[in-house]
């Protein structure tokens, strides 16, 4: 009974922060510290950072995928862990950018230029699907309900895999038209 409840309060929370995390990075993301009068310097300093994070959150998913599949639990617990804590880092890297700097246009043509689209476009969408997945995994895997916890990392595993590896992808192609 215990679980059940402890997951209801979660599900109030994961409710919360699928809708508030989004709509508060789109909100960030307009803004611009210089234009309320704060004399900042634009971190052009972050964008390698905050995607080297993403590699390293794709190598971190990865191998705990593989520890759970050896049944090294802890270990699987304590990367999923670390997985989380580098996907917060990120966002907060990602916003303290964009609130300092202009944004980038990507310069490429043709082809290219619509494959950065398709990649930044399902990129953006699947990072605001991967909120609740992530948070309902944890929760389930939290009140020890594996199964449930099992079913659902199986569409989340993908899902923030693809994120993380493809915004690896999109500062691949974007950084050579930052502005220094």
């Amino acid at each position: 009974m215990e679980n059940k409840i402890s997951e209801k309060k979660y599900n109030v929370w994961i409710t919360v922060l699928s809708i508030t995390i989004p709509l508060v990075v789109a909100i960030l993301f307009k803004v611009k510290l210089r234009d309320l009068g704060f004399d900042v310097k634009p971190l052009s300093f972050l964008p390698p950072i905050y995607a080297t994070i993403n590699g390293i959150t794709a190598i971190v998913l990865v191998w705990a995928v593989i520890s759970i599949k050896n049944g090294k639990r802890k270990l699987h617990e304590n990367l999923m862990k670390t997985a989380i804590a580098l996907s917060v880092a990120f966002l907060g890297m990602y916003v303290a950018y964009h609130m300092t700097s202009e944004a980038t246009k990507y310069g490429g043509e043709g082809v290219l230029k619509a494959v950065y689209f398709f990649i930044l476009i399902t990129h953006i969408i699947l990072s605001i699907v991967t909120i609740p997945l992530v948070l309902v995994t944890y929760v389930r895997a939290l009140a020890e309900k594996f199964d449930k916890h099992k079913k659902i990392a199986k569409i989340t595993f993908p899902i923030w895999l693809y994120v993380a590896v493809t915004g690896v992808i999109v500062y691949l192609m974007i950084s050579p038209y930052y502005v220094n």
